[in-house]
């Protein structure tokens, strides 16, 4: 299995981004979270969704900004962003897991891996 996070970069105070999120090696059903990491903090659950995407949830300071969704036929989960504050700019990462689990610990993630930077300039 493998994870790869992409479509970071840098962007003006406002704008937007759709970060993707490809999972390969997969045949199973599969939850996913986005987490972030900014420079000299913990990771950050940011957003997760369920397999039906029935049931997405969203840490508190991006409800209403972000929005994640996934294309189960192509395997992607994707993490559109918008109205970017400078506090969002972090390395964004995704995670995955087989067992349901579409929490806010990582470390409860089976998969998770290397993560795309968000630059958010004011």
């Amino acid at each position: 299995v493998q994870l790869q996070a992409f479509g970071g970069g840098l962007v003006q105070v406002g704008g937007s981004l759709r970060l993707s999120c490809a999972a390969s090696g997969i045949s199973d059903s599969f939850t996913v979270g986005w987490f972030r990491q900014a420079p000299g903090k913990e990771h950050e659950f940011v957003a997760a969704i369920d397999y039906s995407a029935i049931r997405p949830h969203y840490l508190d300071s991006v409800k209403g900004r972000f929005t994640i969704s996934r294309d189960n036929a192509k395997n992607i989960v994707y993490l559109q962003m918008s109205g970017l504050k400078p506090e969002d700019t972090a390395v964004y990462s995704c995670a995955a897991d087989f067992g349901g689990y579409y929490g806010t610990d990582l470390f409860q993630y089976d998969y998770w891996g290397q993560g795309t930077l968000v630059t958010v300039s004011s």
